[in-house]
């Protein structure tokens, strides 16, 4: 090779030479005789030169040594052996910051004209196969294949100088495979679809987020088409923010909108059992209350399947939410002229209809309910966090704190004294006309019943802290006098040394304290803050038989368990029972019916009972069945105490029952009112004469005009009445 010969371009390693083709490098005519040489292009020297060409693409890939083409104007036989005294010269390789080639330096001696070049076709960007076509022949020196601009999957430049290009082997995998895996290269008008419905996707989750109302009454079709005025802002924010920035804010933008799915979606499930929104500060232990409630009533498997789920969507909310930012924020970048033009149409366009008002079907075009869900949501967190200090000041007062102990209920001195929980027993089931009649015939047989028996009663209204659910916050706010709205409140209550109506009981020395707490199966150390002596819960009430979903003892067993192990013994001092029934426990299904009370045994009575009830999975597919459900647990539960009291009350018996709140929203229809009847029977007339006062109705029914008290407002109404009186007895009384 002659040291005139100027070096030798490698043809680009992503680009093999065409079979097809009539030349293999634009050096010779149709007839195959060498334009510049004038020599026969020779079938083996036609051969070499394909095995040349080979040898060099394996070069540039790393796969073998690079073996140069012979130089034009030469003759076409073998190549001299690498050891030659002419050294051949090698294409270096590009630099793989800069994109230069170090040997871009004029080479010693003449050098031929720029035309003479040879150069090597390059195959269209748009052949998926990598194949040749005719090209029109260059005018002037091309720069080396390793020096063109190489392009990303998405087909947007990329710097050579980037720290991402890996060199020629790279770009020969590329250019087989660009962008999941060769599927785009290969089917790019199917690949356009995909990027722009993934933005169209990405676009309407974000806006969903934005408009999604935290309540399932508030859900509509016209709900979700409205303009969010956070939308027009989130925009404007990313499109004025340079690009480390923008793709920081798009992350953590994405984090919050998934984090408001997610608490969006709390607050319709806490609306749905408890009436309210999710509490921030207090309500994540009801979380774990809550996974209880579904192994209880769907099994453990029913419980693993439910808590999985929630993990798989929390991450899947989040996900979702900041690959969804990314992506538009990317979008935004890319085609930012569109996108300020867009932002400002619809900016004015929010600005209009806010303006105007408009609407359609009664929803308001323009919105800012995401803001005002936030603010909403702060202001809430800072109320709770400052309701402790607001809550200890009002337990400091208490107007029984100081009375003596001889001077406390005086006038229920000798009378065994029942505090009785009935489980979600709300307003709704006397109300409601659906279910009022058949409540109404149960509590009319009720009183038939008890005045068979010579005794009285008198009904009111109390109104619960909560509803739906939340039953410990009702029952201390009923026996503390406060009022009980979280769990916040509850723990502070029960960790201080406020006095309950129970713990009054227990001050007097009159009374033995007794807890009777089917609910309860593990340690409940909150029982000795309430003043009881003795606890009875589910494990130690003597029952055999199976739960009925989520309630472990049923009422009838439960109460022929409190008359075996306390009221039913001789020669015993009066009794305060607090008892909870919990047979009416959401969620209603199966539930229980009265037998014959010689027939309870140890319970196991009630494996066949259970196998005739309902299956909770088929029952909450209906509100109607659930609202059935909930009645007839209702109507079990008051059969159960007027029967107990008509079988094994007597003169020194006092009942006071009440529901503890009302059911969830699927039975009360929606109704908002958190009333619960309350009812005290009794046998000595001297009982209800204290309470004449009240206003309240006779018989178990409050009427729908009855009083209507503040649940923490009864205590010391009932201390008042009961409290001391001439004539009273001042000393304890035993039977």
């Amino acid at each position: 090779m002659s040291h005139h010969t100027p070096p030798r371009q490698l043809p680009d390693a992503d680009v093999g030479p065409d079979p097809d083709a009539t030349a293999t490098d634009g050096t010779r005519d149709e007839s195959g005789t060498d334009v510049q040489t004038g020599a026969p292009a020779s079938s083996e020297a036609g051969e070499r030169a394909k095995e040349a060409a080979g040898d060099e693409a394996r070069g540039a890939t790393g796969v073998g040594p690079a073996v140069p083409h012979p130089a034009d104007g030469e003759p076409t036989g073998p190549h001299p052996a690498a050891d030659d005294d002419e050294p051949t010269v090698r294409q270096p390789a590009t630099d793989e910051l800069t994109g230069e080639q170090p040997g871009d330096a004029e080479p010693a001696g003449p050098q031929p004209a720029a035309a003479e070049e040879p150069t090597v076709p390059q195959p269209a960007d748009d052949d998926p196969t990598g194949t040749q076509t005719p090209d029109a022949e260059p005018t002037g020196p091309q720069p080396a294949a390793d020096e063109a601009t190489p392009e990303a999957a998405d087909g947007h430049p990329v710097d050579p100088a980037s720290p991402d290009k890996a060199g020629p082997a790279a770009d020969a995998a590329s250019a087989v495979r660009p962008g999941w895996f060769g599927w785009r290269r290969r089917h790019p008008r199917a690949a356009r679809a995909v990027r722009v419905g993934t933005t169209v996707l990405a676009g309407a989750l974000v806006v969903t987020i934005l408009i999604l109302p935290n309540r399932l009454d508030w859900m509509s079709v016209r709900a979700f088409f409205r303009l969010p005025v956070e939308a027009v802002f989130l925009s404007a924010v990313l499109l004025v923010l340079p690009a480390r920035a923008r793709r920081v804010t798009a992350g953590f933008l994405g984090v919050l909108l998934g984090l408001s799915a997610i608490l969006k979606c709390l607050d319709m499930g806490f609306r749905q059992t408890l009436a309210r929104p999710f509490d921030l500060v207090f309500d994540w232990v009801l979380l774990s209350d809550g996974a209880d409630w579904v192994k209880d009533s769907f099994g453990r498997s029913g419980e693993v399947l439910a808590v999985v789920g929630v993990i798989v969507l929390v991450i899947a909310a989040l996900a979702l939410s900041v690959l969804a930012m990314t992506r538009l924020a990317n979008v935004l970048a890319r085609h930012r002229a569109g996108a300020v033009r867009a932002t400002l149409v619809l900016g004015v366009a929010w600005v209009v209809c806010f303006t105007m008002g408009a609407q359609t079907g009664g929803v308001t075009i323009a919105t800012k309910g995401y803001a005002q869900y936030l603010s909403n949501r702060v202001q809430y967190v800072r109320d709770g966090l400052g309701d402790a200090d607001v809550y200890k000041k009002q337990m400091a007062v208490d107007a029984f704190a100081k009375t003596p102990s001889d001077q406390l209920l005086t006038g229920l001195r000798g009378k065994d004294v029942m505090l009785t929980f009935i489980e979600s027993y709300g307003r709704v089931a006397i109300d409601d006309p659906a279910m009022g009649p058949e409540v109404d015939a149960t509590l009319k047989e009720g009183d038939a019943r008890l005045k068979a028996a010579g005794f009285s009663a008198r009904s009111g209204w109390l109104k619960s802290p909560v509803t739906g659910a939340g039953s410990w916050l009702a029952h201390s706010t009923f026996l503390s006098g406060t009022w009980v709205k979280n769990q916040q409140r509850y723990r502070s209550l029960t960790t201080s040394k406020r006095a309950t109506l129970t713990s009054y009981f227990q001050k007097t020395g009159a009374w033995r304290t007794v807890g009777i707490v089917p609910g309860v199966r593990l340690a409940w150390p909150e029982g000795k803050y309430f003043g009881l002596d003795h606890i009875y819960d589910s494990t130690h009430l003597g029952y055999q038989g199976p739960y009925f979903s989520w309630t472990p003892v049923p009422d009838q067993f439960s109460l022929e368990s409190f008359q075996k192990l306390e009221h039913g013994k001789k020669n015993r001092d009066p009794i305060m029972a607090e008892i909870i029934l919990a047979s009416s426990h959401n969620p209603w299904s199966p539930i229980a019916h009265t037998i014959d009370w010689k027939d309870l045994g140890d319970g196991k009575v009630f494996y066949k009972i259970k196998k005739e009830g309902t299956n909770p999975t088929e029952v909450w597919k209906s509100s109607k069945r659930v609202r059935t459900e909930y009645r007839k647990a209702i109507q079990y539960s008051l059969d159960s105490l007027t029967q107990w009291v008509q079988r094994y009350g007597d003169d020194d018996t006092v009942l006071v029952f009440l529901g503890d709140h009302q059911p969830v929203p699927t039975v009360t229809g929606g109704s908002t009112s958190k009333d619960v009847p309350v009812t005290i029977v009794a046998r000595d007339p001297k009982v209800l004469d204290r309470v004449s006062d009240w206003g309240w109705t006779d018989g178990l029914k409050p009427a729908a005009d009855a009083p209507e008290w503040a649940m923490n407002k009864f205590r010391d109404r009932f201390m008042t009445a009961y409290g001391p009186n001439p004539g009273d007895p001042a000393a304890t009384t035993s039977h």
